[in-house]
């Protein structure tokens, strides 16, 4: 999987690490009993990615038909092995409208559409965002994945060029992109998961 290709804002923005140090729920000792899954106040939901290895990069012979530029090339090649040592928790759906809203108390998105992506944030935004909702939650177990984490979670194990395999025209069925979004964003959740259920991980934003 090109990375390059893959990433883009806001998608998963949030990963709620709720499995660091030892409470009554969640103790790093015991991640076979840690929930599968977690849905917050405001509805977000998350689902629990294990802990392992995989390689991290674009890889040298699924990619040699992409046009990289060369800050891409620089930042995505050579492709290395990167260990996750401990699970983690990842959001399913991109940070919807409705939830930025109950957070921010405003929506700054040009597409509007209560299920759809939040857009038109910066960084910064982001980080106040994040600030919030662990106020909200009353805990401080949200952030923004690492970039291992984001391309482990959206690889899901797999070794093909997408997830889904190396055919190119099934790319239709798990992303929205220039050639069928109308240019626009749609409801999160619409097209296919990765193996791991993470939806609309190569496109919507």
């Amino acid at each position: 999987m090109n990375t390059y290709f893959c990433k883009r804002l806001l998608t998963f923005v949030l990963a709620g690490i709720l499995s660091i140090g030892c409470s009554s729920v969640f103790c790093e000792s015991s991640v076979a009993a840690t929930p599968q899954s977690h849905t917050n106040s405001i509805g977000m939901k998350f689902t629990l990615i294990p802990s392992g290895s995989f390689m991290m990069g674009a890889h040298p012979v699924f990619d040699q038909g992409f046009k990289f530029d060369q800050q891409a090339k620089k930042e995505e090649t050579p492709q290395h092995k990167v260990t996750i040592t401990k699970p983690f928790y990842i959001g399913i759906y991109e940070v919807t409208q409705e939830q930025w809203l109950a957070v921010m108390g405003s929506n700054p998105s040009y597409n509007i559409g209560r299920n759809n992506p939040v857009e038109q944030v910066s960084w910064y935004d982001i980080q106040e965002f994040i600030k919030r909702l662990n106020q909200m939650e009353g805990h401080k177990r949200y952030r923004l994945p690492t970039e291992a984490e984001w391309e482990y979670a959206a690889r899901a194990g797999t070794t093909t060029n997408y997830f889904f395999g190396d055919d190119t025209d099934k790319l239709t069925d798990y992303a929205w992109y220039r050639e069928n979004s109308g240019k626009k964003t749609h409801p999160v959740g619409q097209k296919l998961p990765n193996p791991w259920g993470l939806y609309d991980i190569l496109g919507n934003v």
